[in-house]
């Protein structure tokens, strides 16, 4: 589902799946005629594993790519799983797809990121050759990091055996590159603070590392008001953000010459379009259907007590429910297709509307159904159903049998002269029929068909009237179904 933020740029949501593991992603084109990529990595504490997500780049000028680090529910430094590194080149492959959908090069693309998020920054921008990176208080000892601070995560990535060996590996990753003087001329920019716990162990060591590059630059912040880690990632954002439109428009501060980015206000947009349609979240109908909502029905009314929401989604591992712009769960779907859920509390009487899609395996989302219905503070009373079958005063031979729909409705019973003769559910997507197995006896007949929610609330009957012509059983003989 896409959106705008609140200065207009709409942002898409999508899903890289040609790799091993499939990466979710964010975009929003550039302004002003930017040709410039920012990919963003997350720190721990970003919402919804999406980094620097809340307005902080409205008004940076570049294509903004960010990247979700949730793999099996997760967060994994856009690394590995279990030491497989295909996770990584999953990583990798969307943002070279999104590079060259957009008609760039490696030198027009800035990596951001905050704590492993800096840490992704900088093994991405090292051994790919993207030219800049901005690396905010990073983990250059990634194993040591997830062996004190983060065990489920470190399971996560290292695997069930041999972690203390997996763990020294992954410190070896960012070190390695930087000895091996990978990506020497990129322009680089690590931001770390003393007052950050990690300072001592992390970073500092390394920086001497650094020499050789054409452009490396330490900003080294003492702020009082930085107390920890997580205030030395927030606290020189504003001014980092400056130096985010100064690189995404060609300007790497430094000595020597500079070149101001080009600018096209008219630049082909039609790759990058096809590949964020290709790769978009919400797939259509032909690819993936959305769910049928069996209850409540399109315009029912339901008790106060609560709407007790239920159907099928074929091929779906959950669907996810939402009103008025808010999320309101996420049921699981079963192994033969059905999902419910039941609210704990009631709903304020009146009119609502619940935007439900389902979720398949990879994260695809299908498209949206609506549906509407009234909560009453009285018992609901549920439509009518539709007899399509018997048409009203078809005269027909002894056997007859009942179609129509009920949308909404969990089952439709059937009566004659106060007699229940049978009942049948109602389908998924609204149909029923019923055939009563026996032959009806000659004469005049008036069936009332009632629908019956999930509620037990019945309809007002319909009338289904035939006339049965001759060689019919004797009225005697015929047994009502009970």
């Amino acid at each position: 589902m896409s959106k705008a933020p609140s200065n207009g740029r709409q942002l898409l949501n999508g899903i890289e799946a040609s790799g091993t593991f499939p990466v979710e992603y964010r975009f929003t084109h550039a302004k002003s005629g930017n040709r410039h990529l920012v990919v963003v990595f997350a720190n721990f504490s970003a919402p919804e594993d999406y980094g620097w997500s809340n307005g902080v780049f409205d008004n940076v000028r570049a294509n903004i790519l960010w990247i979700r680090d949730r793999f099996d529910g997760m967060n994994a430094y856009y690394l590995c799983r279990n030491m497989d590194f295909g996770l990584a080149d999953s990583v990798q492959t969307l943002i070279a797809n999104v590079t060259g959908a957009l008609g760039l090069t490696p030198d027009q693309v800035t990596l951001w990121g905050g704590s492993k998020g800096g840490s992704a920054a900088l093994y991405f921008g090292l051994r790919y050759g993207y030219r800049n990176i901005v690396a905010i208080v990073p983990q250059f000892l990634i194993g040591d990091a997830l062996e004190k601070r983060h065990p489920k995560v470190s399971a996560y990535m290292l695997g069930e055996g041999a972690q203390a060996h997996n763990a020294r590996i992954l410190d070896a990753l960012l070190p390695d590159l930087v000895r091996a003087r990978a990506n020497p001329g990129a322009n680089i920019y690590v931001l770390s603070s003393p007052q950050d716990e990690h300072y001592a162990v992390q970073v500092e060591p390394f920086l001497g590392m650094f020499h050789g590059y054409e452009n490396f630059n330490f900003l080294y912040s003492e702020s009082p008001t930085i107390t920890g880690h997580a205030t030395a990632t927030r606290r020189n954002v504003p001014a980092l953000v400056g130096l985010l439109n100064l690189l995404a428009d060609g300007y790497a501060p430094r000595l020597g010459f500079t070149r101001h980015a080009a600018e096209d206000f008219d630049h082909d947009r039609s790759d990058i379009n096809a590949y964020l349609a290709s790769t978009s979240k919400v797939q259509g109908a032909d690819a993936f259907a959305p769910p049928v909502v069996t209850t409540p029905g399109f315009n029912s009314e339901v008790p106060r007590t609560g709407p007790w929401f239920t159907g099928t989604a074929h091929g779906a591992v959950r669907v996810s429910m939402w009103r008025n712009g808010k999320f309101v769960a996420s049921p699981q779907v079963a192994a033969d297709g059905t999902w419910s859920w039941q609210p704990t509390g009631p709903w304020e009487a009146g009119k609502h509307i619940v935007k439900i899609f389902a979720v398949d395996p990879a994260g695809f989302h299908s498209a949206r159904v609506e549906i509407p219905f009234t909560v009453v503070d009285r018992d609901p009373v549920p439509a009518p159903p539709v007899v399509s079958a018997p048409v009203s005063g078809q005269q027909t031979g002894a056997a007859v049998g009942f179609h129509g729909s009920a949308p909404g409705a969990s089952q439709v019973g059937f009566r004659e002269n106060g007699v229940l003769l049978g009942a049948v559910a109602v389908a998924p997507d609204g149909t029923w029929g019923w055939d009563p197995g026996r032959p009806w006896p000659e004469g005049q007949h008036l069936v009332e068909v009632v629908a019956v929610d999930a509620y037990g609330m019945e309809s007002a009957p319909a009338a289904a009237g035939f006339t049965v012509l001759g060689h019919a059983v004797p009225a005697g003989h015929f047994t009502p179904r009970y």
